[in-house]
């Protein structure tokens, strides 16, 4: 199936997809698939969304591309009402989550510059992930992703997830800010304790750093509420958005208070395709159709839904456990999940990993019960056929 012409940056499943409906995909063969991995985590309305399908359409025939340095009315109101929802003041529009994570590593620098001030320093958790530029696999906590990669940029600490003591000794000097991601998804599916979370906010406004929450898998609904810091009850000074808020359609943002967005002047950072009328409509859409067909709650009651039958079958098991929030949920099987997939795959139903022992659950926010028990049926019978239950 692979083309000799694409480089060899990915390790496909012998799969082709080429049409979705829902919650559903299809691939070269007509064979049907339940899609619990919705592009990971971006195909926030399903497939084939007919009010998505209408906004692209209809977007497509008016204009494209015009480029930043005209003003982009659909830019203009995706902003106004990110800004809204979240509390912040300000947005940057790019094309994915590794330029939002760069953008608030280089307004960090360019905050603590203009005061003036040397901090420079982030610290960021063991596990995480914030993309795969130079810049954000140096701020992950993951040795995987930077072999053969150095020397990478300088300036970034690596502490575990969930200890305040650890965060805090860690902090001198140099530091400008701590970046973590509420709930990590490629890291194993690892939560952010909410009483972490509020520490970390309390610690960086005593000491004078900045706070960025990279919710580039966690945010728009993802959790149950539109970003999971709401679930802390705490506001970040920086966030970074992508994946789901386009629905399938390139985007990533980076949000930030009025006092550190001020850092970022004409010249300072750009992006040619970022904020475009056609990912700016499509993403307008999206948060739309989330309110008006109230998708929250649907992503509340699929959640608890799911939850419940992975519990059970992790009592059924032997060391199982179940983490996540949301409708971005890990099994941690305590052992390689690889042949599950691929079975699980064969019998209808695609699942991501999350590290070698975590199958990774993120359906789309329109998910239905009748689909949540069909994919637990599936993934039951797997399970039993391989004696893990």
């Amino acid at each position: 199936m692979d083309s000799p012409h694409i480089m060899t940056t990915y390790g496909r499943y012998p799969l082709t997809l080429v049409r979705g409906d829902g919650a559903k995909v299809y691939d070269d063969q007509g064979r049907e698939y339940l899609d619990f991995v919705a592009g990971i985590a971006v195909n926030t309305l399903g497939h084939n969304h007919p009010d998505l399908i209408g906004a692209i359409t209809e977007q497509a025939q008016t204009m494209l591309h015009c480029s930043n340095l005209y003003h982009i009315p659909q830019q203009q109101q995706l902003a106004t009402r990110l800004c809204q929802l979240s509390g912040l003041d300000r947005a940057f529009f790019c094309n994915s989550g590794a330029e939002a994570n760069e953008a608030a590593i280089k307004l960090t620098r360019k905050f603590f510059f203009d005061q003036p001030s040397t901090r420079h320093t982030i610290i960021t958790a063991n596990q995480s992930f914030h993309g795969r530029l130079l810049a954000t696999i140096a701020a992950t906590g993951q040795e995987k992703v930077k072999v053969g990669f150095s020397p990478l940029p300088t300036g970034f600490i690596h502490v575990p997830l969930n200890d305040l003591d650890a965060l805090s000794a860690a902090i001198d000097p140099s530091t400008a800010a701590i970046l973590l991601e509420p709930l990590q998804g490629e890291g194993g599916v690892n939560l952010a304790h909410p009483d972490y979370l509020r520490g970390v906010r309390r610690l960086c406004d005593q000491q004078g750093l900045l706070l960025i929450l990279d919710e580039i898998q966690t945010g728009i609904g993802r959790t149950g509420s539109m970003f999971a810091f709401e679930q802390a009850g705490i506001c970040p000074d920086m966030l970074t958005l992508a994946k789901g808020l386009g629905g399938g359609v390139p985007i990533g943002a980076l949000l930030a208070t009025e006092r550190v967005a001020a850092s970022f002047t004409p010249g300072s950072h750009g992006s040619t395709f970022g904020g475009n009328p056609l990912s700016c409509a499509a993403a307008n859409c999206v948060l739309e159709v989330i309110e008006r067909d109230d998708l929250l709650t649907n992503v509340q009651q699929r959640s608890t839904q799911l939850i419940t039958a992975l519990q059970q079958l992790a009592m059924r098991g032997k060391g199982m456990v179940v983490r996540g929030q949301g409708l971005l949920l890990g099994l941690d099987c305590g052992q390689s999940v690889a042949e599950i997939i691929t079975t699980c795959r064969q019998r209808g139903l695609l699942l991501l990993p999350a590290g070698p022992n975590v199958l990774r659950l993120l359906p789309p926010l329109t998910i239905t019960r009748q689909e949540i028990d069909q994919a637990v049926e599936i993934l039951t019978a797997v399970l039993k056929e391989y004696h893990w239950i």
